[in-house]
């Protein structure tokens, strides 16, 4: 089950949202983005292993690899992507591929390189826990982002100070 709401209420002020500090707006707008997806992430970790059975990155790799062509991807490219060494998605895929949800094999043309894909298995299961998990990232989203983020990050991305809600 996912943890306990916090309401908004009671958490501490986040000393980037008052500004003021030596931060450009560019960068209080970053930090305050790499806060909130923290957040997010923290409550997406137990709903991923509840519902799929697998690791918070094992679940980034099922989305990554989701949202590619079927043949699959070489790994070097799943490492960039992620902004993962080799050595530790080579772990997390060989536990994917114990799990039945990726395959690897070599990839077209090059020995070296290997493919991995989802199975028929993954993908069904993503689509079956897919509701409970955009659910949860909504929630947390909208528990972290008020006014005062949307504000900063328009500074780092102008074009959203247009799409107003």
């Amino acid at each position: 089950m996912a943890a306990a709401q916090e309401d908004p209420a009671e958490l501490p002020e986040c000393p980037s949202l008052k500004g003021g500090g030596l931060l450009p707006p560019e960068l209080r707008a970053w930090m305050l983005l790499l806060a909130a997806t923290g957040a997010v992430e923290q409550r997406l970790r137990s709903v991923v292993k509840e519902t799929l059975a697998v690791s918070h990155d094992e679940f980034l790799i099922l989305c990554l690899l989701a949202e590619q062509p079927r043949e699959g991807v070489r790994m070097t490219r799943i490492a960039e992507l992620l902004g993962r060494p080799k050595t530790r998605l080579t772990y997390q895929i060989a536990c994917l591929q114990h799990a039945g949800l990726v395959t690897r094999r070599a990839a077209c043309g090059d020995k070296r390189g290997i493919e991995v894909a989802l199975t028929d298995k993954a993908r069904r299961q993503l689509q079956d826990a897919s509701a409970a998990l955009a659910g949860t990232v909504a929630q947390a989203v909208g528990h972290v982002i008020g006014p005062e983020q949307r504000e900063a990050l328009c500074a780092l991305v102008p074009r959203l100070a247009d799409d107003t809600p």
